[in-house]
């Protein structure tokens, strides 16, 4: 699976036990710009790397998969979980590059109705 959003805020490297690490991306989803959606994924062991690069501000597009466990408390009752493991991600531009990037000019309109048109089509 795969999701393109910006990156809201890249987290810290978490030692969870002395062979185990894990490191967490939020990314800012607007699918509907008036309700942005910000979204957990993990990195885990080696991949926890991955994250390195990005930067707040970044586009980026990002690779996981959709994991889910059940877990049951002391009582009997069983919760479920979720987890969004990224394996893969790419910087589609920076938030540096959105800045220094030309500002676009406004689009010519070319449907003028001219006579002396001297196009053979």
């Amino acid at each position: 699976m795969d999701i393109k959003g910006k990156v809201h805020e890249v987290l810290p490297v978490t030692n969870v036990t002395e062979t185990f690490k894990k490191r967490e991306l939020i990314i800012e989803f607007a699918e509907n710009p008036q309700y942005p959606e910000f979204i957990k994924f993990e990195a885990l062991q080696d991949k926890v790397n991955l994250f390195d690069p990005l930067k707040a501000g970044d586009q980026v597009e990002v690779f996981f998969n959709l994991r889910g466990r059940p877990w049951t408390d002391k009582s009997g009752k069983t919760s479920y979980f979720n987890t969004l493991v990224v394996w893969r991600v790419n910087v589609l531009s920076g938030a540096d590059a959105e800045s220094s990037a030309p500002a676009q000019s406004a689009p010519v309109d070319i449907s003028s109705s001219a006579e002396d048109d001297d196009l053979p089509f």
